[in-house]
Protein backbone atom coordinates (compact mmCIF):
# COMPACT_ATOMS: atom_id res chain seq x y z
CA UNK A 1 0.00 0.00 0.00
CA UNK A 2 0.93 3.47 -0.72
CA UNK A 3 2.02 5.67 1.85
CA UNK A 4 -1.03 6.97 3.57
CA UNK A 5 -1.68 10.99 2.18
CA UNK A 6 -3.87 13.92 3.52
CA UNK A 7 -6.14 14.81 0.57
CA UNK A 8 -8.53 17.45 0.08
CA UNK A 9 -11.31 17.02 -2.94
CA UNK A 10 -14.02 19.00 -3.70
CA UNK A 11 -17.13 18.60 -4.95
CA UNK A 12 -17.71 15.65 -2.67
CA UNK A 13 -21.13 15.62 -2.37
CA UNK A 14 -22.15 13.63 -5.30
CA UNK A 15 -20.12 11.90 -8.81
CA UNK A 16 -17.00 11.80 -9.42
CA UNK A 17 -16.13 13.49 -6.19
CA UNK A 18 -18.12 11.49 -4.00
CA UNK A 19 -16.45 8.04 -5.78
CA UNK A 20 -13.02 9.83 -4.94
CA UNK A 21 -13.27 10.65 -1.80
CA UNK A 22 -14.53 6.69 -1.08
CA UNK A 23 -11.75 5.31 -3.22
CA UNK A 24 -8.95 7.39 -1.00
CA UNK A 25 -10.52 6.42 1.97
CA UNK A 26 -10.60 2.53 1.06
CA UNK A 27 -6.48 2.66 -0.19
CA UNK A 28 -6.11 4.33 3.82
CA UNK A 29 -5.56 7.82 3.15
CA UNK A 30 -7.07 10.54 5.34
CA UNK A 31 -9.65 12.26 3.02
CA UNK A 32 -11.10 15.89 3.55
CA UNK A 33 -14.29 15.89 1.37
CA UNK A 34 -15.85 19.54 0.36
CA UNK A 35 -18.73 20.66 -0.67
CA UNK A 36 -21.83 22.77 -0.81
CA UNK A 37 -23.91 20.63 0.11
CA UNK A 38 -22.91 18.94 3.08
CA UNK A 39 -26.15 17.28 3.87
CA UNK A 40 -24.85 14.67 0.85
CA UNK A 41 -21.50 13.60 2.49
CA UNK A 42 -22.87 11.20 4.40
CA UNK A 43 -21.47 8.39 2.86
CA UNK A 44 -17.68 10.31 3.17
CA UNK A 45 -18.67 10.60 7.10
CA UNK A 46 -19.64 7.40 7.59
CA UNK A 47 -16.60 5.59 5.77
CA UNK A 48 -14.19 7.72 8.17
CA UNK A 49 -13.59 10.91 6.10
CA UNK A 50 -14.25 14.80 6.93
CA UNK A 51 -16.83 16.72 5.09
CA UNK A 52 -16.46 20.63 5.51
CA UNK A 53 -19.52 22.64 3.53
CA UNK A 54 -17.61 24.93 0.80
CA UNK A 55 -18.39 27.16 -2.21
CA UNK A 56 -15.25 26.95 -4.41
CA UNK A 57 -16.68 30.30 -5.66
CA UNK A 58 -16.07 32.25 -1.92
CA UNK A 59 -12.64 33.01 -1.40
CA UNK A 60 -13.35 32.95 2.67
CA UNK A 61 -14.83 29.24 2.36
CA UNK A 62 -11.36 27.80 0.30
CA UNK A 63 -9.24 29.99 2.95
CA UNK A 64 -10.90 28.39 6.15
CA UNK A 65 -11.06 24.94 4.48
CA UNK A 66 -7.29 24.66 3.94
CA UNK A 67 -6.37 26.12 7.38
CA UNK A 68 -8.74 23.91 8.71
CA UNK A 69 -6.91 20.64 7.35
CA UNK A 70 -3.57 22.00 8.43
CA UNK A 71 -4.26 22.62 12.02
CA UNK A 72 -5.86 19.32 12.21
CA UNK A 73 -3.03 17.52 9.88
CA UNK A 74 -0.56 19.81 9.80
CA UNK A 75 0.20 19.38 6.00
CA UNK A 76 -1.99 18.90 2.97
CA UNK A 77 -0.62 16.20 0.24
CA UNK A 78 -3.18 16.09 -2.15
CA UNK A 79 -5.46 18.50 -3.76
CA UNK A 80 -8.60 16.80 -6.24
CA UNK A 81 -10.36 19.86 -7.85
CA UNK A 82 -13.03 18.25 -8.84
CA UNK A 83 -15.89 20.47 -8.42
CA UNK A 84 -17.60 22.01 -11.32
CA UNK A 85 -20.77 22.31 -13.38
CA UNK A 86 -21.65 22.14 -17.19
CA UNK A 87 -23.41 24.82 -18.41
CA UNK A 88 -25.15 24.22 -22.41
CA UNK A 89 -26.96 26.33 -24.49
CA UNK A 90 -26.01 28.34 -27.93
CA UNK A 91 -23.50 30.41 -27.73
CA UNK A 92 -25.75 33.18 -28.88
CA UNK A 93 -28.05 32.65 -26.39
CA UNK A 94 -26.21 31.90 -22.72
CA UNK A 95 -26.23 35.14 -21.09
CA UNK A 96 -22.32 36.10 -20.14
CA UNK A 97 -23.51 36.53 -16.56
CA UNK A 98 -23.68 32.78 -16.74
CA UNK A 99 -21.24 32.28 -18.53
CA UNK A 100 -18.84 34.05 -16.13
CA UNK A 101 -20.16 31.89 -13.37
CA UNK A 102 -19.10 29.00 -15.38
CA UNK A 103 -15.62 30.24 -15.40
CA UNK A 104 -15.46 30.91 -11.78
CA UNK A 105 -16.77 27.45 -11.01
CA UNK A 106 -14.69 25.57 -12.99
CA UNK A 107 -11.46 27.57 -13.78
CA UNK A 108 -10.99 30.34 -10.79
CA UNK A 109 -12.06 28.52 -7.82
CA UNK A 110 -9.69 25.78 -8.86
CA UNK A 111 -6.91 28.13 -9.26
CA UNK A 112 -7.67 29.46 -6.16
CA UNK A 113 -7.49 26.83 -3.95
CA UNK A 114 -3.99 26.22 -5.98
CA UNK A 115 -2.43 29.32 -4.38
CA UNK A 116 -3.92 28.39 -1.02
CA UNK A 117 -2.27 25.28 -1.13
CA UNK A 118 0.84 25.40 -2.77
CA UNK A 119 3.17 27.73 -0.45
CA UNK A 120 2.67 24.33 1.85
CA UNK A 121 3.38 21.78 -0.50
CA UNK A 122 6.36 22.82 -1.62
CA UNK A 123 7.40 23.56 2.17
CA UNK A 124 7.08 20.12 2.08
CA UNK A 125 8.81 19.45 -1.11
CA UNK A 126 6.15 17.08 -1.82
CA UNK A 127 2.15 17.07 -3.33
CA UNK A 128 0.06 16.20 -6.00
CA UNK A 129 -2.59 18.26 -7.33
CA UNK A 130 -5.26 16.83 -9.60
CA UNK A 131 -7.64 18.93 -11.94
CA UNK A 132 -10.65 16.87 -12.84
CA UNK A 133 -11.31 18.53 -16.58
CA UNK A 134 -13.00 16.27 -19.28
CA UNK A 135 -12.57 15.15 -22.40
CA UNK A 136 -14.51 18.01 -23.20
CA UNK A 137 -11.55 20.29 -22.73
CA UNK A 138 -9.48 19.42 -25.61
CA UNK A 139 -13.00 18.35 -27.91
CA UNK A 140 -15.51 20.41 -28.68
CA UNK A 141 -19.81 19.47 -28.77
CA UNK A 142 -22.20 21.97 -30.44
CA UNK A 143 -24.02 23.78 -27.32
CA UNK A 144 -20.92 23.55 -25.04
CA UNK A 145 -19.03 26.34 -26.05
CA UNK A 146 -18.88 27.95 -22.14
CA UNK A 147 -18.57 24.67 -20.66
CA UNK A 148 -15.88 23.58 -23.23
CA UNK A 149 -13.91 26.95 -23.05
CA UNK A 150 -13.92 26.14 -19.15
CA UNK A 151 -12.10 23.12 -19.58
CA UNK A 152 -9.85 24.27 -22.39
CA UNK A 153 -9.02 26.70 -20.12
CA UNK A 154 -8.11 24.78 -17.41
CA UNK A 155 -6.06 22.45 -19.43
CA UNK A 156 -4.16 25.33 -20.62
CA UNK A 157 -3.59 26.38 -16.70
CA UNK A 158 -2.49 23.12 -15.59
CA UNK A 159 -0.06 22.56 -18.44
CA UNK A 160 1.94 25.45 -17.48
CA UNK A 161 1.58 24.80 -13.47
CA UNK A 162 2.91 21.40 -13.84
CA UNK A 163 5.91 22.76 -15.45
CA UNK A 164 6.04 25.66 -12.61
CA UNK A 165 6.23 23.14 -9.88
CA UNK A 166 7.90 20.21 -10.94
CA UNK A 167 11.10 21.94 -9.35
CA UNK A 168 9.77 21.69 -5.89
CA UNK A 169 8.55 17.86 -5.93
CA UNK A 170 4.50 18.90 -6.70
CA UNK A 171 3.19 16.95 -9.80
CA UNK A 172 0.16 18.25 -11.75
CA UNK A 173 -2.05 15.95 -13.25
CA UNK A 174 -5.38 16.22 -14.94
CA UNK A 175 -8.17 13.83 -15.49
CA UNK A 176 -10.05 13.45 -18.92
CA UNK A 177 -13.65 11.67 -17.69
CA UNK A 178 -15.61 10.93 -20.99
CA UNK A 179 -19.30 10.19 -20.66
CA UNK A 180 -19.99 9.33 -16.83
CA UNK A 181 -23.19 8.43 -14.77
CA UNK A 182 -23.44 11.64 -12.59
CA UNK A 183 -26.16 14.36 -12.38
CA UNK A 184 -24.19 16.06 -15.35
CA UNK A 185 -26.90 14.20 -17.75
CA UNK A 186 -29.73 15.81 -16.47
CA UNK A 187 -28.51 19.34 -15.68
CA UNK A 188 -27.23 19.13 -19.09
CA UNK A 189 -30.70 18.47 -20.75
CA UNK A 190 -32.49 21.22 -18.06
CA UNK A 191 -30.32 23.82 -19.46
CA UNK A 192 -30.38 23.13 -22.63
CA UNK A 193 -33.97 23.55 -22.80
CA UNK A 194 -34.16 26.65 -20.88
CA UNK A 195 -31.72 28.32 -22.65
CA UNK A 196 -32.26 27.06 -26.08
CA UNK A 197 -34.95 25.43 -26.21
CA UNK A 198 -37.14 28.07 -27.96
CA UNK A 199 -35.62 29.89 -30.66
CA UNK A 200 -33.32 29.64 -33.27
CA UNK A 201 -31.28 26.39 -31.88
CA UNK A 202 -34.30 25.09 -30.91
CA UNK A 203 -34.34 21.46 -32.72
CA UNK A 204 -30.23 21.41 -31.96
CA UNK A 205 -30.74 21.47 -28.24
CA UNK A 206 -33.99 19.36 -28.24
CA UNK A 207 -32.13 16.78 -29.80
CA UNK A 208 -29.28 17.11 -27.99
CA UNK A 209 -31.24 16.74 -24.88
CA UNK A 210 -32.58 13.75 -25.36
CA UNK A 211 -29.42 12.36 -26.65
CA UNK A 212 -27.53 13.19 -23.14
CA UNK A 213 -30.64 12.03 -21.28
CA UNK A 214 -30.36 8.49 -22.98
CA UNK A 215 -26.50 8.24 -22.64
CA UNK A 216 -26.80 9.56 -19.01
CA UNK A 217 -29.57 7.66 -17.90
CA UNK A 218 -29.96 4.06 -16.15
CA UNK A 219 -29.78 2.26 -18.88
CA UNK A 220 -27.12 4.26 -20.95
CA UNK A 221 -23.83 3.79 -22.07
CA UNK A 222 -22.12 6.05 -19.49
CA UNK A 223 -19.32 4.85 -17.14
CA UNK A 224 -19.68 4.75 -13.43
CA UNK A 225 -17.86 6.44 -11.37
CA UNK A 226 -15.52 4.43 -10.06
CA UNK A 227 -13.55 4.21 -13.26
CA UNK A 228 -12.77 7.77 -12.57
CA UNK A 229 -12.36 7.42 -9.34
CA UNK A 230 -10.05 4.88 -9.58
CA UNK A 231 -7.15 7.06 -12.17
CA UNK A 232 -7.17 9.29 -9.16
CA UNK A 233 -5.99 6.85 -6.46
CA UNK A 234 -3.40 5.64 -9.48
CA UNK A 235 -2.52 9.31 -9.85
CA UNK A 236 -2.35 10.35 -6.18
CA UNK A 237 0.16 6.88 -5.32
CA UNK A 238 2.12 6.12 -8.65
CA UNK A 239 5.65 8.13 -7.92
CA UNK A 240 5.73 9.45 -11.23
CA UNK A 241 2.21 10.49 -12.28
CA UNK A 242 1.14 11.08 -16.06
CA UNK A 243 -0.08 14.54 -17.20
CA UNK A 244 -3.13 12.98 -18.27
CA UNK A 245 -5.66 10.23 -17.98
CA UNK A 246 -8.46 10.07 -20.53
CA UNK A 247 -11.22 7.01 -18.58
CA UNK A 248 -14.70 6.25 -19.43
CA UNK A 249 -16.88 5.60 -22.06
CA UNK A 250 -15.94 7.60 -25.37
CA UNK A 251 -12.91 9.30 -23.58
CA UNK A 252 -9.79 7.88 -25.81
CA UNK A 253 -11.69 7.26 -28.82
CA UNK A 254 -12.91 11.02 -29.52
CA UNK A 255 -9.84 12.40 -28.32
CA UNK A 256 -7.45 9.70 -30.59
CA UNK A 257 -10.05 11.11 -33.45
CA UNK A 258 -9.50 14.70 -32.76
CA UNK A 259 -6.19 14.53 -32.76
CA UNK A 260 -5.89 12.43 -36.02
CA UNK A 261 -9.08 14.23 -37.79
CA UNK A 262 -9.23 17.64 -40.27
CA UNK A 263 -11.42 19.42 -38.21
CA UNK A 264 -14.19 19.83 -40.37
CA UNK A 265 -14.73 15.62 -40.27
CA UNK A 266 -14.23 16.01 -36.91
CA UNK A 267 -17.26 18.43 -36.26
CA UNK A 268 -19.45 15.95 -38.07
CA UNK A 269 -17.98 12.96 -35.52
CA UNK A 270 -18.84 15.31 -32.63
CA UNK A 271 -22.19 16.37 -33.83
CA UNK A 272 -23.43 12.55 -34.49
CA UNK A 273 -22.26 11.70 -31.04
CA UNK A 274 -24.85 13.98 -29.23
CA UNK A 275 -27.83 14.25 -32.10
Amino acid sequence: MAKPKIALITGASSGIGRAAALELLRAGHTVYGAARRIQSMEAVGASGGHALPMDVTNDADLERVVQTILDQQGRIDVLVNNAGFGLYGAAEDVPLEQARYQLEVNLFGPARLTQLVLPHMRKQRSGTIVNVSSMGGEITFPLGAWYHASKHALEAYSDALRQEVKRFGIDVVLIQPGLIKTEFGDVTSQALREISGHGAYRELAEAMARSTQAIYGEHGKASEPIVVASAIRKAVETARPRPRYAVGYMARPLLALNRLLPARIFDRVATSQVT
